[in-house]
């Protein structure tokens, strides 16, 4: 392919995008939605994609504090979707999966100076077992400081492939360990790895939960059911704070530049696909 008809395609894209995204705009509650981030680990040790450091974590977090973002908690996200229940302005629900204990050490105080909450979905079984992860009294120390707990499962057993009877066993008591430890009722579930089914969501519904949350990009809506409620993983890299402000921002457009890919590869056109940078 000439040079020329390189550019004069990558136009089309362009503008395909643009389109899609203004489509999007004007028909789709995805703008409107609520954001609700997905980090992992905060730490100045581990250099890998889910790992922040504290200094990229507490510029997001200076960020959302600078524009006035106000951060809510999953019943708060779930009477919204299901009922109408009014949020705050610009509200925000800030999650953390596994329960490392950085998110404890880095991570807490930094939301604490802005005054910001979040929610913890443990792997119990890890909780108290592992130097990496967080111990209960450091679990009952946030969450008397307004911080949810829910469950990412006993062992983090990713459960498409699992029985029934090995899911509901992993769902339920996980659920028991965190109620029983904080004497408070857990309504909420991240599912290992994101992976999930319509048989996962009944027996996360047979298994006591409320709502459940993946790792699919994207706001929750009012038009998202509420056992695959999607989120926005917030990934370390090059320019990570520009990459957060353009996730958190411009969540629909990001969505139309996936698809746009995902069309292009379909019809064969990888080497152009490849053109497209996903922030």
């Amino acid at each position: 392919m000439t040079s020329l008809k390189k550019k004069i395609l990558l136009c089309l894209i362009i503008s395909f995008i643009v389109l899609f995204a203004h489509i999007s705009y004007k028909h789709s509650s995805s703008w409107s939605g609520i954001p609700v981030l997905n980090y992992h680990q905060v730490n100045d040790e581990a250099h890998n994609a889910l790992t922040l450091s504290s200094y990229e974590f507490n510029a997001q977090m200076e960020y959302l504090y600078q524009n006035n973002y106000t951060t809510i908690s999953p019943n708060q996200l779930v009477d919204y979707l299901q009922y109408g229940t009014s949020l705050p302005p610009n509200p925000v629900l800030i999650t953390f999966d596994d329960g490392y204990e950085d998110n404890y050490r880095i991570a807490y105080p930094i939301l604490k100076k802005y005054n910001f909450k979040a929610t913890e979905f443990l792997i119990t079984d890890f909780v108290g077992h592992n130097g990496r992860y967080l111990t209960w009294k450091q679990v009952k120390e946030m969450g008397d400081n307004g911080f949810t707990f829910a469950s990412h499962t006993l062992s983090h057993l990713f459960l498409g492939p699992a029985t029934d009877d090995e899911i509901l066993y992993q769902l339920t008591k996980s659920r028991e360990a965190i109620e029983w430890r904080l004497n408070q009722k857990v309504e909420y579930l991240a599912y290992p790895g994101g992976a999930y089914d319509q048989r996962t969501i009944e027996l996360a519904k047979q298994a006591g939960y409320r709502a459940a949350f993946t790792i699919n990009f994207g706001r929750a809506t009012t038009e998202d059911k509420l056992f695959n409620l999607r989120r926005i993983p917030i990934f370390n890299s090059t320019h990570t704070l520009l990459r957060f402000k353009l996730r958190l921002k411009f969540t629909q457009i990001i969505i139309a530049m996936q698809e746009c890919k995902v069309i292009l590869n379909d019809w064969g056109l990888a080497q152009i696909s490849k053109w497209i940078y996903i922030p």
